[in-house]
């Protein structure tokens, strides 16, 4: 083995061009938030057009990726200098910043009025999205990485593999205390304190999203072999997931809570076999997000181009193009509200509004977020790891 590893000094681009795409793609799912009216799950078949479905399933690679790369990231950092004991302490440390950031900036962002561009800070209902499970997650990293790489990784597909087993334990069986307790482990809900008088909506749930950073942690072993042998096996691995999908999709009994069913014209019918619960990620929804992923990454390897350079600028600042996004999305949305005059509660717009709408913002999100880029890589300040 040891004549087949390669140094891992410098960042490798494939990954940050994967990370790229991905953040771009996310942008369509908020523009999509922020510039439609619909009250109804986009995935829901039973009300949802095959557009409006397509639109909404194409992001469900971006939580996946992102956090699953986010631990790929951190085996890395080992790679480029870092002691463990340095890991686990940045690691510790950017999972409180995240968290903070998420009850701050983040929900703020979330929460303004489109047609007042006000902030909205009042805690009596506060979300807790992507970022704040990115968070915990690495927290629990930190302790993690002090493990054998091999038991993180059998860590992390115990958890991506075994949770679904769990799924028909509702909070309120298991008490108060228990069941507040998995609420936050394993169930989308809402979590009601101060009397009921406040609110914290978990969208995402702590499992299986360690199991996902751990197992990418893991993952980063694969980015010391050299590039052949790394893309040989990426394919392998992302095709064994698809298979493996395909195999317990079949079925219906195991791999997600919702099962498929057959519609009225066959393309339907795939699209409700595709329709993996995200919330939390099911089995089924984690092989169909992150097998691609794989094949994806293994070819982008040596692959530099126009594209992949813009890709490449939003991968390797993807916090701040992530809270930059959501401000100038609300800005956009404020100015389409005053344009159009309408009443906040009808106003919305279709599908090819919102994607150009997208295109517009990720083409002005180019510019901040390459001049950031260029700054990271000529300032050293200790700040800057955390942005």
């Amino acid at each position: 083995m040891a004549d087949t590893l390669t140094p891992t000094k410098k960042r490798i681009e494939s990954i940050d061009v994967m990370r790229g795409i991905v953040m771009v793609i996310m942008a369509l799912d908020h523009t999509r938030d922020f510039f439609t009216t619909t009250r109804f799950n986009p995935t829901d078949l039973t009300q949802a057009s095959t557009a409006l479905f397509i639109t909404r399933f194409i992001t469900h690679y971006c939580a996946a990726t992102f956090v699953f790369l986010a631990g790929t990231g951190a085996f890395l950092s080992l790679s480029r200098g870092k002691t463990k004991g340095e890991a686990a302490r940045f690691l510790l440390s950017r999972g409180i910043w995240l968290i903070i950031l998420e009850v701050t900036l983040i929900n703020w962002g979330f929460s303004m009025n489109h047609g007042t561009w006000q902030f909205q800070m009042d805690y009596s209902f506060v979300f807790f999205q992507v970022i704040w499970v990115i968070g915990i997650s690495m927290i629990i990293l930190a302790g993690l990485i002090y493990l054998p790489v091999e038991a993180i990784g059998i860590i992390g597909l115990i958890l991506i593999l075994g949770h679904n087993a769990f799924d028909n334990i509702a909070p309120k069986s298991l008490g108060e205390t228990g069941g507040t307790f998995w609420q936050f482990l394993h169930v989308q809900s809402m979590f009601n304190y101060a009397h009921g008088t406040r609110h914290i909506f978990i969208l995402y749930p702590i499992i299986p999203w360690i199991g996902v950073m751990a197992t990418g942690y893991s993952f980063g072993t694969i980015f010391k072999l050299d590039a052949a042998k790394r893309k040989k096996l990426l394919v392998t691995i992302g095709c064994s997931a698809l298979l493996l999908f395909v195999l317990i999709r079949s079925f219906n009994l195991y791999g997600d809570p919702d099962h498929w069913t057959k519609q009225p014209v066959w393309y339907r019918t795939v699209l409700s076999f595709i329709n993996a619960q995200k919330y939390p990620p099911s089995l089924d929804y984690l092989l169909i997000t992150l097998g691609p992923v794989m094949i994806l990454l293994a070819y982008l390897e040596g692959v530099k181009n126009r594209v992949t350079d813009i890709f490449l600028v939003f991968g390797r600042v993807p916090l701040f193009y992530y809270l930059c996004h959501i401000y100038l999305l609300q800005l956009l949305a404020y100015i389409a509200f005053k344009i159009t005059e309408a009443e906040h509660i009808t106003y919305g717009f279709g599908l090819p509004v919102v994607y150009g709408v997208w295109l517009l913002a990720v083409f002005i999100l180019y510019f901040p977020s390459n001049w950031f880029m260029k700054y990271k890589q000529t300032h050293k300040q200790w700040w800057l790891s955390y942005l």
